[in-house]
C-alpha cells in the first residue's frame, strides 16, 4: 500500500468518524490534505462525509491543476487560502457543527478571539480562533478573507456556517476542529453564568510551556 493510499483511506476514515459522531451532517463540510508529493486530496462537492470514496477523492497536483477524482468541494478558495498563507498546513477542516454555529449567531462575541478562555485545551490546539463575517457559500471572498489574516490563525470561524481549521496533519486538524466544537458547546452551556475563565497570564504560560505560535 502507498503512502497516497494510506492517507485516502485515513481521510475517509476520520470523516466518516465525524459524521457518525453528529459533527457534521447530510452533504456539509469539507476535508483536504497534502500528499507526498506536495498535491491536495480534497472532499468532493456534494458528498457526505459518512460516505467518501477513498478512490473518487480529488486530486490536485503540486501547481494546484486537478488531474484525478471527482469534481472537489465548492469551497476550494478557502482550502487554498491556508495552504498558500501557512505554509506548514498538511490538512483542512471545514464542519457545519451545531453548537460552534450557534454561538456565532449571538450577538456580543468577540470577533478576535471566538471561544471565551475557558479551558487550556482550545488555545493549546486552536490559539485565538477568529470569527470571520457571514459570506455566501462557496464565495471566493472568503479566501481573500483568510488571505487577510497573512498566515496568523490556524482556525477561523464562518458566522452562520462553520469552523474551518489547519493543521501540521491531518489527525491535528481533525483534533483541533472537535476541540473547536466541544468549547463552543461548553460556552453554550454557561451562557447568562457566571464563569471562572483562564487570566492572562494563565493563557501566557500556556503559550510558554507549549511554545505556541500564534497570534
Amino acid at each position: 500500500m502507498t503512502e497516497e493510499t494510506r492517507l485516502r483511506e485515513r481521510l475517509c476514515s476520520l470523516a466518516r468518524s465525524m459524521f457518525e459522531r453528529g459533527l457534521t451532517h447530510g452533504s456539509t463540510g469539507n476535508i483536504s490534505a497534502r500528499t507526498p508529493d506536495d498535491g491536495l486530496l480534497v472532499s468532493p462537492t456534494g458528498t457526505c462525509f459518512g460516505r467518501l470514496d477513498p478512490a473518487r477523492l480529488a486530486r490536485f497536483d503540486a501547481r494546484g491543476v486537478q488531474i484525478d477524482g471527482d469534481r472537489p468541494t465548492k469551497e476550494m478558495a478557502l482550502h487554498m487560502a491556508f495552504y498558500e498563507t501557512r505554509n506548514r498546513t498538511a490538512a483542512v477542516v471545514h464542519l457545519h457543527s451545531c453548537h460552534s454555529v450557534a454561538l456565532s449567531t449571538l450577538p456580543g462575541a468577540d470577533a478576535d478571539s471566538f471561544l471565551p478562555p475557558l479551558t487550556p485545551y482550545a488555545f493549546m490546539q486552536l490559539g485565538h480562533v477568529r470569527l470571520l463575517p457571514y459570506f455566501r457559500p462557496g464565495d471566493p471572498a472568503i479566501g481573500a478573507a483568510v488571505r487577510g489574516l497573512a498566515g496568523r490563525r490556524t482556525a477561523v470561524m464562518l458566522a452562520n456556517h462553520g469552523p474551518v481549521v489547519a493543521g501540521l496533519d491531518l489527525e491535528g486538524a481533525c483534533n483541533a476542529v472537535e476541540e473547536l466544537e466541544a468549547s463552543a458547546r461548553l460556552a453554550l452551556l454557561l451562557q447568562g453564568k457566571t464563569s471562572n475563565q483562564l487570566s492572562p497570564d494563565e493563557i501566557a504560560g500556556l503559550v510558554r510551556m507549549h511554545d505556541l505560535a500564534w497570534a
